[in-house]
């Protein structure tokens, strides 16, 4: 309310043209744009058998990923926008969400999803513990969650689960709903990522949802083999597919364009995660920060 949310701030003094968008698409579902990307499989294997082999250090395709995207965000806030109510927000944060397995060897366990925050300034090992640490506290015979504990309570009345997202759903719309709920729910989050991979299926290009604020969804499918030419010569190479989903009304094409540059380029050269960024970007006014796992 007033320009304020619990997770943003309004941002002022858009160009016209973003500003009328999100009235002629008002939802989510209306400005999606699927994008696909594949990312050279050579080049992250070689990185994770390195990391593995020189320094003892474990780190996993999806986390290269994720790290990427927070180091793109340092210098692309823009992206790190949402729309809500037609108005266009900044964000406070920067965070991910996933879903997993709260058993990998059976199924049946049923899911969780881990919602983690990021710090500009993080590097690949600190993005990295910081979703091992997530996913063990949402693994195995832990006790339920937050949002466990809210499913069982309005599922065990019939009707309350209608009457409560009705309820918050509008009170999110004016900006005044428990900001609990919005550090708890995944849809709050700048990027959604499913690895379907782990489960055998290609890359699938994810809806974005009308609840909440998710702008960018990330999904990474099984390896490909094409033919390429390099040095003048034609072989097969592995890439690993990623199917993108984004609203085209948090910015324009052109900060678009330039956030996934960074992006190709810290996949391509994930070493250069390996230390925090020189300098970080952050829109006017909403700077923030998270600590460090092993602060």
């Amino acid at each position: 309310m007033f320009g304020r949310r619990p997770d943003g701030r309004r941002v002022k003094g858009i160009d016209p043209v973003m500003r009328i968008t999100p009235y002629i698409m008002p939802m989510r579902c209306d400005a999606q744009v699927f994008l696909k990307h594949k990312i050279d499989l050579e080049k992250l294997t070689h990185y994770v058998r390195r990391q593995k082999e020189e320094k003892g250090e474990q780190i996993s395709y999806m986390q290269i990923i994720v790290a990427a995207y927070v180091r793109a965000i340092s210098d692309n806030p823009e992206v790190n926008r949402y729309i809500t109510n037609k108005q266009l927000f900044a964000r406070n944060n920067c965070s991910a969400a996933f879903t997993i397995l709260k058993n990998p060897d059976n199924i049946d366990d049923g899911e969780a999803v881990v919602k983690i925050k990021f710090d500009l300034t993080d590097t690949i090992y600190d993005v990295r513990d910081r979703m091992e640490a997530a996913v063990a506290a949402n693994r195995g015979d832990q006790p339920a969650g937050f949002i466990d504990k809210l499913l069982a309570f309005l599922f065990a009345v019939p009707g309350l689960a209608t009457v409560i997202v009705t309820l918050v759903r509008l009170l999110d719309r004016y900006g005044i709903a428990p900001g609990i709920l919005m550090d708890e729910l995944p849809f709050y989050v700048g990027m959604y990522i499913t690895n379907t991979a782990s489960i055998g299926l290609h890359d699938v290009n994810h809806h974005l949802y009308n609840w909440g604020n998710v702008g960018l969804f990330f999904g990474m499918g099984t390896s490909e083999k094409d033919a390429v030419v390099e040095d003048g010569v034609t072989h097969m190479k592995r890439f690993l597919p990623l199917g993108i989903t984004a609203d085209e009304r948090v910015c324009s094409g052109a900060h678009y364009a330039r956030f996934f540059r960074s992006m190709k380029h810290y996949l391509e050269r994930p070493d250069l995660l390996e230390t925090p960024p020189k300098t970080v970007r952050f829109d006017e006014g909403m700077e923030y920060h998270e600590k460090k796992i092993n602060e």
